[in-house]
């Protein structure tokens, strides 16, 4: 049994002996149905809040008027909810003031039925009021109740069936699709945070293309990633993408996500592209070009998500990626000095990755990762290149001043370092100071 299941297992206990109802519920009792170990585990227990803090060491009253606290048992942290049912929804995220209840009303007042399923793990006893288990049988994904009641309460609820069903590869039943379409632009009502943190989870392989096209279907992808619709018809030249539209060639690229993709990755292959429709040119050779593409998806990049509220670090490493993605098809002519330069940016391992995914979701050529892996085979062979010999330091003591052209020169220098041109920090200086000397 799984470290978390067991300390779970003994809040459970504690609960039951102390005279209460209790059952690990939700997402965790979804997934051991499906034979798929939990992330975390919930409970919902008769105790309030106040007797859940009577009964353990540590607690949390992390919402406690809505009676939920947080169990810390063993360094690890367990929401423990009153049964309760929901006053009236004013303002599309939460009810207005919470009624303590039992099991039953508790699991009506949840969001879809897969996850409204109660467990007691003590005496293995499965409780479904709201028909979960034949939903997940049937892998659809469903609304407890009327979908739109549902969607009209909370409406982070709408985001949330496109992700299940992404994730968990189910259908989403006919009725509560539709009332996802029409109520779809009611998404604009929730916080960025939360909605970042949706789509954070809609995006991760292996389930990235089904989210995004379900993000597409719902009507959802006008009011929260509208930037992307105008690529959905964008046309592209099949000598380079013989996958058709830009929204095709994003489609193939997510699907080439590893599962084991760095949080910026599936970002940074999104939006790689958002640039195309707005460059989009036909030559004189009746080639489709997109000049330029690069630098408008970076500022469409950045604003989508500086909007979405993500980390700055994260914006900064996924507009840069989008910024320089074409860089990659120069490097057969680049220069070694460059190349080294590309392989020791702080974003190159992300950098890589992406140009990898995007020549597999294109042309499927990946000649220009053949010759970076060559070369950073042999800067790893030397490690001395990899800091630069001379600094601003160096050259004000010999007398160069702090100007531009100190700037210009401190480049120079790195780059004839890295081409080998030099290989001590004496020569160097003597190189600098000659040229200084000119």
């Amino acid at each position: 049994m799984p470290v978390m299941r067991e300390i779970a297992v003994d809040i459970i206990r504690h609960l039951q002996n102390a005279g209460h109802e209790a059952y690990l519920v939700g997402g965790c009792v979804r997934d051991e149905l499906r034979k798929v170990e939990p992330q975390d585990y919930d409970i919902a227990s008769s105790a309030h809040p106040n007797e859940v803090e009577k009964l353990f060491t540590k607690t949390v009253g992390v919402g406690k008027q809505f009676g939920v606290m947080l169990v810390i048992e063993k360094d690890h942290q367990f929401e423990v909810a009153t049964f309760r049912s929901d006053a009236e929804y004013v303002d599309g995220r939460r009810p207005t003031s919470v009624t303590f209840s039992d099991a039953k009303a508790d699991a009506n007042r949840r969001d879809f039925t897969i996850n409204g399923l109660f467990l007691d793990p003590i005496t293995d006893t499965l409780h479904d009021w709201v028909g979960g288990q034949a939903d997940l049988v049937a892998k659809q994904l469903r609304t407890i109740g009327k979908p739109k009641e549902r969607f009209g309460e909370d409406h982070l609820r709408l985001l949330r069936a496109v992700r299940f069903a992404a994730q968990l590869d189910f259908e989403i039943e006919p009725e509560t699709f539709d009332a996802a379409r029409e109520f779809a632009e009611k998404i604009r009502a929730v916080s960025a945070e939360r909605i970042r943190d949706e789509l954070l989870k809609l995006f991760c392989p292996p389930h990235a293309v089904r989210g995004l096209d379900l993000l597409r279907d719902s009507g959802l992808m006008a009011h929260i990633l509208p930037e992307l619709l105008p690529t959905i018809n964008c046309d592209q030249s099949p000598d380079y993408h013989p996958e058709g539209t830009v929204y095709n060639h994003i489609r193939l690229a997510l699907e080439k996500l590893p599962t084991d993709a760095a949080a910026t990755l599936p970002w940074a292959v999104l939006l790689h592209d958002i640039g195309k429709p707005d460059t989009a040119s036909v030559g004189a050779d009746g080639r489709i070009h997109f000049y330029g593409h690069e630098k408008i998806g970076a500022e469409t990049a950045e604003a989508i998500l500086e909007r979405l509220r993500f980390p700055r670090k994260q914006i900064d490493e996924i507009t840069f990626t989008v910024r320089h993605h074409m860089q990659f098809k120069d490097v057969p002519r680049m220069r070694k000095a460059t190349l080294r330069r590309l392989l020791l940016r702080p974003t190159f391992a992300l950098e890589r990755e992406h140009h990898r995914i995007d020549c597999l979701a294109s042309h499927g050529r990946l000649d220009n990762l053949e010759i970076l892996d060559a070369e950073q085979t042999a800067l790893d062979e030397q490690p001395a290149l990899i800091p630069p010999l001379v600094t601003g330091h160096d050259l004000l003591a010999l007398g160069i001043p702090g100007d531009s052209a100190m700037g210009e020169l401190l480049e120079d220098i790195r780059d004839r370092q890295l081409a080998e041109e030099f290989t001590t920090r004496e020569e160097a200086l003597a190189w600098a100071k000659e040229k200084a000397a000119q």
